[in-house]
């Protein structure tokens, strides 16, 4: 591969593999941010630009480990073979010295993994880069407090997409902290989205459903007896410990 195409994620994914991102894609392709947060509406391209910048570590730094998350093992599969795809596109990409269903090793040393997001699963590992797929739909915050000790040695990004799974668990909460940079990309957004289509799903789709799928929102999950901002002020933290 040609040394040139390795500095750019964005370059890479336009001349190496002729794919010609969106705007926010771009950006997120440029971007040197330790942590990245992608709320994205469904059909967005979240898998592609990540898929992306996955296989441009892989190639720009030999020896890298790069780990897929998703909440089951189909959908690491899934984004997995999406990387697979794009590299049989790469010209004179490295050989790639092992090759199963859910992982890769790459003749320059580099390793890409596909893993359910089990805290066991995930152990053992230090990553350049995991991309949590979904994460809004992880089995437990367990997950994340698995990931983040493995990026202190090595420096690695932690970047994380999905769309909103109501006002719960850690991808909710790191959406509202500023060590983030976080991108939301709504469906009308999306140059492949047709209006027509977006219209006939708002009609179709109950109100709540269609803004958390489409519109990106944190809503409040259709079994929540009590609204999430509610139970929140009700919390003191300086009143006696009653037992």
């Amino acid at each position: 591969m040609r040394g040139e195409w390795v500095f750019s994620a964005e370059r890479f994914a336009r001349e190496a593999l002729g794919v010609a991102p969106d705007p926010w894609q771009g950006e997120v392709l440029r971007s040197s941010s330790r942590r990245l947060l992608l709320n994205c509406s469904r059909q967005a391209g979240k898998s592609t630009v990540t898929s992306i910048l996955g296989l441009h570590t892989a190639l720009a730094r030999p020896g890298s480990v790069t780990l897929l998350v998703s909440p089951s093992d189909r959908q690491s599969g899934e984004l997995f073979r999406k990387v697979v795809d794009y590299l049989e596109r790469v010209p004179d990409a490295p050989r790639r010295s092992e090759d199963n269903a859910r992982s890769l090793k790459l003749g320059n040393g580099s390793r890409i993994l596909a893993l359910p997001s089990s805290a066991d699963t995930i152990r053992g590992y230090t990553p350049d880069l995991v991309i949590g797929d979904e994460a809004a739909f992880f089995e437990s915050d367990a997950v994340y407090a698995a990931v983040r000790p493995m990026l202190i040695v090595s420096g690695g990004r932690l970047v994380l997409l999905s769309t909103p799974n109501g006002k719960r668990g850690f991808f909710h909460g790191a959406w509202g902290s500023s060590e983030w940079e976080r991108h939301s990309i709504t469906a009308d957004q999306c140059p492949r989205i047709k209006a027509d289509d977006l219209e006939r799903e708002r009609r179709s789709l109950p109100a709540w459903l269609f803004r958390q799928e489409y519109c990106c929102e944190f809503v409040e999950t259709v079994e929540a007896y009590f609204a999430a901002a509610d139970i929140q002020s009700a919390l003191v933290d300086d009143g006696e410990v009653l037992w």
